[in-house]
């Protein structure tokens, strides 16, 4: 069962630790963390979703995870006092906390979390383990629908469906493919209506759940 950061510290906790750091705003394809950077801080996300990259020695990208709200972003760096692994990047307009590092770590001894923050952070680490194993071996409709699926989890849905703003350049370097290769993917799910392109890049998704059946049948 999936479990947020919110669901392991229960809302008492959650609510005193968003206290420790004014909200801020994030647009869009903002980086919120970036890989190798030191931890200072950790980012407690209260609104929007958010990708987690992992960046090669050649530039390649490749999406390791989305979170959602109810999350924590970068806690691993300041919990091990290491470099960050992977980078975080907004999918959308994101509400964030930055919480400083010396307050995060009081924060988790004061309220005795390390043991369960870090069997969470297991938990990430082999579901990150699943999505590279995906990304190497299977076709690119399957890793497309999965990785919109991904975002879908993520994020809520408005009346129109859900909006990834995201342009088909951006989802093919997540991805691992040529953005020829996901324009193909896509055109077959557009002209049956599951989700339309918007003018100014971005997809607008009307049924995930079509998309991630259709997507396994080209498999």
């Amino acid at each position: 069962m999936y479990q947020s950061h919110r669901d392991v510290l229960g809302e008492r906790l959650w609510t005193l630790l968003r206290a420790l750091a004014p909200e801020r705003v994030r647009p869009a394809r903002s980086v919120l963390l970036r890989q190798g950077d030191p931890g200072t801080h950790v980012i407690v996300l209260s609104e929007g979703s958010a990708l987690v990259t992992l960046t090669g020695p050649g530039g390649e990208r490749a999406l390791l995870s989305v979170r959602g709200a109810g999350e924590l972003l970068g806690e691993l760096a300041v919990l091990d006092a290491q470099p960050r692994s992977a980078s975080v990047i907004a999918a959308e307009a994101c509400r964030v906390h930055l919480v400083p590092a010396p307050d995060f770590s009081r924060f988790v001894e004061r309220h005795g979390l390390l043991d369960p923050l870090l069997r969470h952070a297991i938990a990430r680490i082999r579901e990150g383990e699943a999505v590279r194993l995906e990304l190497a071996t299977a076709c690119v409709p399957v890793r497309l629908a999965n990785a919109l699926g991904r975002l879908a989890r993520a994020a809520p849905a408005g009346r129109g469906g859900l909006v990834v703003r995201l342009t088909q350049t951006e989802l093919s370097q997540m991805i691992g493919a040529s953005r020829n290769a996901v324009g193909a993917a896509i055109k077959p799910w557009r002209e049956r209506g599951l989700l339309e392109t918007e003018p100014g890049g971005g997809l607008l998704i009307h049924d995930i759940g079509a998309i991630e059946v259709q997507a396994r049948g080209t498999g």
